[in-house]
């Protein structure tokens, strides 16, 4: 397969090049040797992909290489493809019209200056560009000792892509805890693959601090599924070491598990199951268990990493809330679009089915192999409301900048109403 995606790549490369080279580059240079400069970067990228094809067979363990390429890579050969096929509607323009003018062409420049625009910045500054959106979901089985109850969800860290840029993580986690809430959840992925990924972040992440604590689930990429690990039990004691390290930081994993949370004389069930996809994804995932003894709380909150559950297993119960992280938006979006709709039918953002809901987080990381974010940032920048099963949108200026009190003031409230208040910081 890799081989196959190997030659893909090299086509997609390669055609835009001679189509570019062919047309104008001849033209503008008279034919000069120096013409053949054109096909240096794409001559160096070449170089690149060999070189990662031959260096290693596991991916993640020369990720920052895989990264550079991959960055590299779409700022040079999106923008000549783009160009490309705007180009190629010109010519019957030109040589059936006899157009002298090439509309399509300039238009193909403007696109691929703004591709490559998108691309740089979304490496460079979009990964880390932090926000917090504010969701209210209300529902008539929240009791009311919990109306108005706070609620911080992360998810999708992979400290293993941040290359040890402590500065930036500590800037998320100060904004999480600026925000006072009652409680956070981490809706799973602390890593690409190894434990060892979460040593430079452990007394970061272990300032997260909430009045009920912090609770945590494992994603697919917790179980290292994506390493070549020598042995079984070397790939289990990661796993291990992965629960220990939360442990220490204060977190409590929701193994197929529950907590119970009390407010007087009322409480609402918080749930936790293992990752639970389908292929490739790993399954682990037991719910019924996670949900024994909980039959008695009005209210069930579940943490689930894949979102796909949901419309799998999760509606058929009476969880009235799902949090869940898994898909990053695929770090790209342009307002509701994003390669990422066409794989999940909930990508992004809160969906309602009847009075259950779900809330997709697109992560607060991103993947190492591509290590860039560009409209699917590592936050949100409006708020949204859910009342009486309607989404509306409170306000869609971008909070980023503002300050904790205006912001908290972007949630709408209602009076009467029995609402909870995510704080999600994505």
């Amino acid at each position: 397969m890799l081989g196959k995606l190997s030659i893909y790549l090299f086509l997609l490369l390669i055609i835009p090049d001679i189509y570019i080279y062919k047309l104008y580059i001849t033209k503008s240079t008279g034919g000069s040797p120096f013409g053949w400069l054109w096909f240096l970067p794409s001559v160096l990228l070449v170089f690149t992909l060999v070189w990662i094809l031959l260096s290693s067979k596991d991916a993640l363990a020369i990720q920052s290489l895989i990264g550079t390429f991959t960055i590299a890579y779409m700022a040079i050969v999106l923008p000549k493809t783009i160009f490309m096929v705007c180009s190629l509607l010109d010519l019957p323009l030109k040589y059936l019209l006899k157009w002298q003018i090439q509309p399509f062409s300039w238009l193909g420049v403007v696109l691929g200056a703004c591709m490559m625009i998108m691309i740089l910045y979304g490496a460079i500054w979009g990964k880390t560009r932090f926000d917090v959106k504010q969701v209210t979901f209300t529902s008539p089985n929240l009791p009311a000792a919990f109306d108005g109850y706070r609620i911080a969800q992360i998810s999708d860290i992979h400290t293993g892509s941040w290359n040890g840029d402590r500065v930036a993580l500590q800037k998320a986690v100060d904004r999480i805890n600026a925000q006072q809430t009652d409680l956070i959840v981490f809706t799973g992925e602390i890593v690409n693959t190894k434990a060892t990924e979460l040593e430079p972040f452990e007394n970061i992440l272990a300032q997260l601090k909430a009045p009920d604590g912090v609770f945590s689930i494992l994603g697919n990429h917790d179980y290292g599924p994506y390493h070549n690990w020598p042995t079984t039990e070397a790939r289990d004691q990661n796993i291990r070491d992965i629960q220990d390290k939360q442990a220490v930081m204060g977190w409590q994993l929701l193994n197929n598990d529950h907590v119970i949370l009390k407010r007087a004389a009322d409480s609402i069930a918080l749930i936790g199951v293992e990752n639970n996809g389908e292929p490739p994804f790993s399954q682990y995932s037991d719910l019924p268990k996670a949900m024994k003894g909980t039959e008695q709380c009005a209210f069930k909150l579940l943490l689930s990493h894949n979102p796909t559950h949901w419309r799998r297993e999760v509606l058929d119960t009476d969880i009235d809330l799902m949090l869940a992280g898994h898909t990053h938006a695929m770090q790209f979006a342009v307002g509701r679009l994003s390669p990422s709709r066409f794989m999940y039918p909930e990508w992004s953002g809160l969906y309602m089915e009847g009075k259950q809901g779900l809330y997709v987080n697109v992560g607060l990381g991103y993947i190492g192999l591509m290590p860039l974010r560009f409209g699917a940032w590592p936050d949100g920048h409006h708020a949204e409301t859910i009342e009486n099963g309607e989404l509306k949108i409170e306000n869609e200026n971008s909070v980023r900048n503002s300050k904790i009190s205006d912001t908290f003031q972007a949630v709408g409230c209602f009076e009467g109403k029995l609402k909870l208040k995510l704080y999600v910081t994505l």
